[in-house]
């Protein structure tokens, strides 16, 4: 091997290091300092306010906290409003749900009665009477089955305890995090432009035009992605009430926001709720209704396969084929997260191919120089 192909293979590899070396320390100090980047994000959030505020010649500290002040008071009204709604159809779906009951154990007798399952049944007694030598291993297969189901089940509880446990034990914690990042958001919004030109004075004069770049296109395709999956649930959660209210249904407003978050889960999405509520529509006889929530299942699935891409491509800017390509990838990869962090890598990776910085790195392989 040359001298000039050692130092490339060396560079490289540096590269490779240093690449590794910052997702690493990503990885370390992002648990720890995740209050910072929330209180960044508030910080950020507020500035168009801060700036209106100040051009009626109000001080900046005074222009924060009022700001704060409008945003958080703002945001605890809507989920005030929200909570007081959610509570409300709550309690009267509830009421729907203890009123059914009787029905349903009326359909479990009758189905348990049913002619066919007698036979079953009938059928299963015969051959266990007449096979004694199967006593032992049939009784050991039941016993087995039953700890199992019994064991999930405890499995299920102790877990939904433990995780309410843990939510209460939490709140103290959650406080403190909130007020930390309040006070780190007013430190952070008072110093904005003072701590920007420190930073910017920081940064080679290559590496600060190539990191604006980059912080423009990831400002633009982040915040577009998340309005894209804000706009998508909306919709979702706007067809299932107008649909409910539509076929009739008590508490359509809660159950519509409810629905329109399981919307989020992969594969699945809406269709955990409604085709078995569609089945036990059938089932019991209420055909209307089944036929209706059918139909509006096809709806709401065409409606979000047609404008998913569409959507995602226009907030961002990406091609809707690679915003397709980047959801299975991330999908295969990661699992259901992958349906989110796939696209946010195409976006990262995207917004540094056109701010040149692999481009930059090319270069600074080959030749030892950055361009």
């Amino acid at each position: 091997m040359d001298r000039l192909m050692l130092k490339r293979v060396l560079r490289g590899l540096w590269v490779v290091l240093a690449v590794f070396l910052v997702l690493f320390c990503l990885y370390v100090l992002v648990p720890l300092l995740y209050p910072l980047c929330l209180a960044w994000l508030l910080a950020y959030s507020i500035r168009p306010v801060v700036e209106l505020l100040k051009g009626f010649r109000l001080p900046s500290w005074l222009a924060v906290i009022l700001s704060l002040v409008l945003y958080i008071g703002s945001a605890g009204l809507v989920l005030t409003a929200l909570v007081t709604r959610l509570v409300k159809e709550l309690a009267v779906l509830a009421q729907a749900f203890n009123l059914h009951s009787a029905q349903w154990h009326e359909l479990l007798l009758s189905w348990s009665r049913n002619d066919r399952l007698q036979y079953i049944i009938n059928q299963i007694n015969q051959f266990y009477n007449s096979n004694p030598d199967y006593h032992s291993t049939i009784d050991s297969h039941i016993s087995k089955t039953t700890e199992t189901i019994g064991l999930a089940v405890t499995q299920l509880v102790t877990g939904v305890f433990n995780l309410i446990l843990k939510m209460i034990a939490s709140l103290p914690s959650l406080g403190t995090v909130l007020i930390v990042v309040v006070l780190a958001a007013f430190f952070l919004a008072t110093g904005w432009e003072k701590r920007g030109r420190m930073l910017s004075d920081w940064l080679p004069g290559g590496i600060r035009s190539a990191a604006a770049e980059i912080w423009s296109d990831l400002r633009r395709a982040l915040f577009g992605y998340l309005l894209a999956q804000l706009v998508l649930i909306s919709i979702t959660g706007a067809i299932v009430i107008l649909g409910l209210l539509v076929l009739g249904v008590k508490s359509a407003f809660v159950l519509g926001l409810m629905i329109g978050l399981v919307d989020l889960l992969p594969y699945l999405g809406v269709g955990i709720v409604m085709i078995p509520w569609a089945l036990y529509s059938y089932m019991t006889g209420d055909m209307s209704l089944g036929i209706g929530l059918s139909v509006l299942y096809a709806v709401i699935l065409i409606t979000r396969q047609v404008l998913e891409p569409k959507v995602l491509a226009s907030s961002i800017g990406l091609d809707p084929l690679a915003m397709l390509i980047g959801m299975f990838a991330g999908l295969k990869l990661l699992g259901a997260a992958g349906l989110i962090l796939g696209p946010v890598a195409l976006v990262v990776f995207s917004a540094f191919w056109r701010a040149g910085v692999f481009r930059s790195l090319q270069s600074y392989i080959l030749s030892g120089r950055l361009h």
